[in-house]
């Protein structure tokens, strides 16, 4: 017993507090999420966005070595075999002064795309809260229901020594100790049963955290109920905050650019170039010119319509027009959805404290039918089954009582999340 004391006080005692932090930094779907967050910002950036100019240098050189002869009016004249060469080197610049507005809307989709991807890792970690707080209470509900088994095999097991000290004096019969050992093997193989749930609950928990499976570590099983907005005003923070409205909203703009991007290509194009150039060559014997060389800048602008590109174009902005109109469908449906799954979640809250009340009351009736059943079985005046009976009525009281409190929890933190309000805490 003392080493089985020494161990309990020896385990770490985590918060949920502790447990996010631990989930924000190390779980692996948020890190997921986050590297997708960083591919979405690197493609939203100015590298990316064709406002900037491209600059290219290029240079070739050429050999050749050949004899030859030239024929004119004067006759034949042959040269020997000799070398020649050319050679070219030149470093440009161009820019798109203007195509069309097609750049900018551009860019602002890639920005528009960042701000949905980071909606939808913001999604990623309510949704892994909310996971992390539902393997937290089942590990707090197991671990009282751990306690409350414990201490019905201790009462189990001090009614079998009651029933074969009453058999040893004549007080009692066989039967009374057969169905004692009956209840002290149930409630043995019950509380077993839920060690190995606990066990096994924990390792969950450690995933999520990303951190070593077989760690340790005891919880808190204190629970504090904050949620006493009216549904009017839980349905008003969900239309303006709740994540999956939000990325419909975010989609919507992104619709909305692509339009406007689209319409570039009834526009021309207009660009600048500047180039420096250097190039020579020196040609074989018997050639009318032996040699040049060439150097200097360049600098110039062209300009490109595309008239009539067989109405390409015209087909993109009517997709673009029927994608955005399907975008405002789906963000009333959202929107609808949303409203609808508040008012629930706010129904089965309240429900669930109410069930909460009950079950407190519940189990204070059972308490003491099972403290006037103990006194009255010490007397003799009731049978052992009749005090199985109050044992097993407070014993589903106490953990019809721990579920609905973390019932009630986890109705309260989905609501929140509904609401647009869970990482607020």
């Amino acid at each position: 017993m003392l080493f089985l004391a020494f161990n309990s006080s020896a385990q770490e005692l985590l918060t949920r507090d502790e447990a996010m932090k631990l989930a924000l930094q190390h779980n692996y779907d948020i890190q997921v999420a986050q590297k997708s967050v960083e591919t979405a910002k690197s493609n939203a950036s100015i590298y990316n966005s064709g406002y900037l100019p491209s600059a290219t240098a290029s240079g070739s050189g050429q050999l050749t070595y050949n004899a030859g002869k030239n024929e004119t009016v004067q006759g034949t004249q042959e040269f020997d075999p000799t070398d020649a060469y050319s050679y070219n080197a030149s470093v440009g610049l161009n820019y798109v002064i203007f195509n069309g507005l097609g750049r900018m809307y551009n860019y602002k989709q890639l920005k528009e795309q960042h701000n949905l991807t980071e909606l939808q890792a913001k999604q990623i970690i309510e949704n892994t809260v909310l996971q992390l707080s539902s393997s937290y209470f089942q590990i707090a509900q197991l671990s009282e229901s751990v306690g409350i088994l414990e201490s019905a095999l201790e009462v189990s097991k001090k009614r079998l020594q009651r029933a074969q000290y009453g058999y040893e004096y004549g007080q009692g019969t066989q039967l009374d100790i057969l169905n004692a050992e009956v209840d002290v093997n149930n409630d043995s193989i019950n509380l077993l049963n839920t060690v190995q749930q606990l066990s096994n609950a924990k390792r969950n928990l450690n995933l999520i955290m990303g951190r070593a499976l077989d760690k340790d570590f005891q919880v808190d099983t204190n629970v504090v109920f904050n949620m006493a907005s009216p549904s009017e005003e839980l349905t008003k923070k969900a239309l303006e905050r709740n994540v999956q409205i939000e990325q419909t909203k975010s989609q919507l703009r992104n619709s909305e650019f692509a339009i406007k991007a689209s319409r570039s290509g009834w526009f021309p194009s207009l660009s600048a170039n500047a180039a420096y150039a250097y190039q020579g060559q020196n040609n074989p014997n018997g050639a009318f010119l032996t040699g040049s060389e060439s150097y200097g800048p360049q600098a110039g602008l062209s300009l490109s319509w595309n008239i009539f590109d067989g109405g390409t174009t015209k087909t993109r902005v009517q997709n673009a027009k029927i994608a955005l109109e399907t975008q405002k469908i789906q963000q009333e449906r959202t929107a609808l959805t949303v409203q609808r799954d508040v008012l629930n979640a706010y129904d089965s809250y309240q429900n669930a404290l109410f069930v909460l009340q009950a079950q407190l009351a519940n189990l204070a009736t059972t308490q003491r039918n099972f403290e006037r059943s103990n006194e009255m079985y010490k007397q003799s005046q009731i049978t052992s089954i009749e005090f199985r009976q109050a044992q097993l009525n407070m014993l589903n009281a106490q953990s019809s009582l721990s579920q609905a409190k973390y019932n009630a929890k986890n109705a309260e933190l989905q609501l929140k999340q509904l609401a647009g309000i869970l990482l607020e805490e």
